[in-house]
């Protein structure tokens, strides 16, 4: 009787494993390219009912509409010539997609439908494999519909949260380069107000309206993947990475450029902007004249990894900005701007030097403990008045700052407390 026992367990055993393995292996490979889109060495489907079709059909801010089509200016706008040059494939069922190739003119559309947001099985993976996708008329990567992990309660907001189960997931696959070229979508009315008189605009309600390269209207995680070699290339004209709840980042080398926000996270109240760990590198380059490095209008919570924000060089934006409070609880930082958002709390060690005149960029500015030796150098792009860093090397001690191998100042001997909120005002000490 033992010896049957034993047999069943070790099957059952098998069993799962197999079962396990055979989960792990249910992958779609999708390769573009701009002449033929393969999904699984086949060509793409064009029937919408397919898990992956393509069309042009994709959604973007039409030139020549008037006032009562949206809010957009003429910078905003695009023909429908520019718009069906792009390809659009579409992801409509849950489960694990393994991108590479190119499209010149595309987007990676992902929808489950409109009751995915209630579904805990309405989850989408994109492993970024080697791509370069390119869209001039809209995000390159969008997520419209998958499950929202979290819910809306602004009573019950916090800035801990859970992502672990989000319906939005990327990972940048270890050894590749990825790039991602997107533009954005100015507000489009679903339906709108007018005066007595209809020549304005009272009321309106919203349609479509994306502002990053990279866009997911739920939570999203980024990945890196088991080596954390990957690397994601966003290069935006309006904002780079947007969710509209809540984003998470665990990995992977992560290099934003951006007209405006770096990375925006845009539930009032509520959002949480997380980093655990990878890096993240923003140059804000003023392209639609002002913006933030990190924007969350809830939370901004950094756990750790290397995180490089710099926020438009001519606008009053910071960083990082938080409207609910900025944690740092562990990593790296360096946060340049012309505004400062102050740091609630956080486990991390951290200094603030806010500048008489406004710097400009390209200066290396240098930190020297007591012994004469460099702890740390920041050399920011963009021009600023206000320089934040934090960092496992920062431990309480007197230091003395440097620009350029010069030392500024009055600023030869001041002092980094230990722990969190150590705002140091160095105004007069910095020339």
């Amino acid at each position: 009787m033992k010896k049957i026992v034993a047999f069943l367990i070790v099957m059952a055993l098998l069993l799962s494993a197999c079962t396990f393995t055979e989960k792990q292996s249910e992958e779609t490979h999708i390769t573009f390219d701009d002449n033929v889109v393969t999904v699984d060495g086949k060509a793409i489907a064009r029937d919408r009912s397919a898990a992956v079709y393509a069309a042009n059909d994709i959604v973007f801010y039409l030139a020549g509409q008037g006032f009562t089509y949206g809010e957009g200016k003429k910078q905003d706008e695009h023909e429908q010539s520019e718009a069906d040059a792009h390809t659009v494939v579409h992801i409509t069922k849950a489960g694990r997609y393994v991108l590479n190739g190119e499209l010149a003119l595309g987007q990676i559309a992902v929808d489950l439908g409109k009751d995915a947001k209630t579904d805990p099985n309405a989850v989408v993976t994109l492993v970024l494999n080697g791509v370069d996708i390119t869209c001039t008329v809209a995000p390159g990567i969008i997520f419209y519909n998958v499950y929202e992990c979290d819910s809306n309660d602004e009573d019950a907001a916090t800035k801990d949260v859970d992502t672990t189960n989000a319906g939005a997931n990327v990972i940048i696959a270890d050894e590749t380069e990825n790039t991602i070229n997107g533009s954005y979508v100015a507000k489009i009315y679903k339906s709108y107000e007018l005066s007595e008189e209809g020549k304005e605009l009272v009321d309106s309600k919203k349609l479509h309206k994306y502002d990053g390269a990279v866009y997911s209207k739920q939570t999203m995680t980024i990945n890196g993947g088991n080596k954390g070699t990957g690397v994601l290339n966003i290069n935006a004209e309006n904002e780079g990475l947007n969710s509209e709840r809540h984003l998470t980042i665990n990995g992977g080398t992560i290099n934003v450029t951006s007209g405006n926000d770096g990375i925006n996270t845009n539930e009032e109240n509520i959002s949480v902007t997380t980093i655990n760990g990878g890096s993240v590198t923003i140059l804000c380059d003023g392209g639609m004249g002002e913006g933030d490095g990190i924007d969350s209008n809830g939370w901004l919570v950094i756990n750790g990894g290397n995180v490089t924000a710099q926020a438009c060089s001519f606008s009053m934006d910071s960083g990082i900005d938080s409207d609910k409070g900025i944690y740092i609880n562990g990593g790296n930082v360096m946060a340049t701007g012309n505004m400062l958002d102050h740091i609630a709390d956080g486990d991390q060690t951290y200094a603030v030097f806010r500048f008489a005149n406004r710097q400009q960029g390209g200066s290396t500015y240098t930190l020297k403990n007591a012994d004469g030796m460099v702890v740390k150098e920041y050399t920011p792009a963009n021009d600023f008045s206000y320089l934040v860093v934090a960092g496992d090397t920062l431990i309480p001690g007197n230091y003395t700052f440097q620009k350029d191998g010069s030392e500024l100042s009055a600023a030869s001997s001041f002092a980094i407390a230990a722990g969190a909120n150590q705002f140091l005002d160095v105004t007069s000490a910095v020339s």
